[in-house]
């Protein structure tokens, strides 16, 4: 043992205290990047057959992998399925050209796509992915003030879009990253607003204990109106058909993303993907019991805790398909209907939503 305290600092202490919660949270952090990640890249696969069912389309059904592919049954049915295409994608993006035009302001340009996945990594260090693991709770970070952090997070994201439409140099790109600073700004309050009456209804901010709150009633039944207000915020934040006016290839050719290509431009979709993700993964925490079910206790076992996260794995799924059905089915907004969405209903009634849930506590407390 000695050799590792020589090695190192925190190496020695750990072996000294025997306290691994370091090392444990590392592994966390590692395996929530691996699954998010994974979840992407399915995810546009995923799109891709139900834009194609509605459609009456096939979708991608043709990427195979040489010896898998080979197997009888297996081979040809994992195909149809497209199971190999996004690793088709992903080897696709990088072997791309990465072209930077010489006009483009150059160290902008490099860092917007970088600053648009971020804010999604540092959202779900918060979120409890599920019960317990032995002694560990399955959360990165458990804050007694989740949900405040979150908002600081997210508020984040418009950066790497204003950048990039500012990098560019362009007047497409530099439209598009204006409406997404004024759409996502915009949205942001009526997300903030709508969270406030179900930490009214719990009493706590910390993530955590309104999963706790919620194991007899999901809190969709108790604040339906902020549900409702959060999902479409939540359209509008991560520039989502109906809302995605800052890419709209009528009007700005591609919005804020155009100039880019290779792996610049993937890391834009990569990030709304994520971002989707983190989206459906809050509403779950706050409106859908996060890993629970109602009335039905979970083992506090290993395998408990598996069954924790696959509750909360399929509720964030059921979410991300909502997500990608509307962007099919819905015509996109025109931009004064989306702004007078936000500013002259959303808000208003959110604002309503608060005091009438604060009066009703108040006279049920009575």
């Amino acid at each position: 043992m000695a050799h590792l305290i020589n090695l190192s600092p925190l190496l020695g202490e750990i072996a000294a205290t025997g306290d691994f919660s370091v090392w444990w949270t590392i592994v966390k952090i590692a395996i929530v990047i691996g699954v998010l990640l994974t979840m992407v890249a399915y995810s546009v696969l995923v799109e891709r057959k139900v834009s194609a069912f509605i459609q009456d389309r096939v979708g991608p059904n043709r990427v195979t992998l040489p010896l898998i592919g080979s197997i009888p049954i297996l081979g040809p049915f994992l195909a149809k399925c497209g199971i190999w295409q996004p690793m088709a994608d992903g080897l696709k993006s990088f072997l791309k050209e990465d072209f930077t035009p010489a006009h483009v302001r150059k160290v902008y340009f490099w860092l917007a796509p970088a600053i648009t996945m971020i804010p999604a990594f540092l959202t779900v260090a918060v979120i409890p992915f599920g019960s317990t693991l032995g002694s560990q709770k399955l959360v990165i970070a458990d804050l007694d003030v989740g949900i405040l952090y979150t908002f600081g997070i997210v508020s984040l994201g418009v950066y790497g879009i204003v950048l990039a439409g500012y990098a560019a140099n362009s007047k497409y790109p530099f439209l598009g990253g204006i409406r997404s600073s004024a759409q996502m700004i915009s949205y942001e309050i009526s997300m903030g607003l709508s969270v406030i009456p179900v930490f009214l209804i719990v009493g706590n901010l910390n993530l955590s204990s309104v999963i706790a709150y919620q194991a007899d009633c999901w809190l969709i039944f108790k604040a339906p109106l902020s549900f409702a207000i959060f999902l479409v915020a939540a359209f509008a934040e991560t520039n989502r058909l109906p809302f995605d006016l800052s890419e709209c290839e009528t009007e700005l050719v591609g919005g804020y993303n155009t100039e880019y290509s290779s792996m610049k431009f993937a890391m834009f979709f990569m990030g709304e993907y994520a971002n989707m993700i983190a989206s459906s993964a809050m509403m779950v925490t706050l409106f859908f019991g996060g890993w629970t079910l109602p009335w039905v206790e979970l083992p506090q076992s290993v395998m408990g805790g598996l069954l924790s996260i696959g509750i909360f794995l399929a509720k964030v799924c059921a979410l991300m398909v909502v997500f990608i059905w509307v962007r099919w089915m819905w015509p996109r907004f025109r931009y004064d209907q989306l702004m007078d969405l936000g500013w002259r209903r959303f808000i208003p009634v959110a604002l309503a939503n608060i005091i009438l849930t604060a009066a009703v506590l108040w006279m049920l407390a009575k």
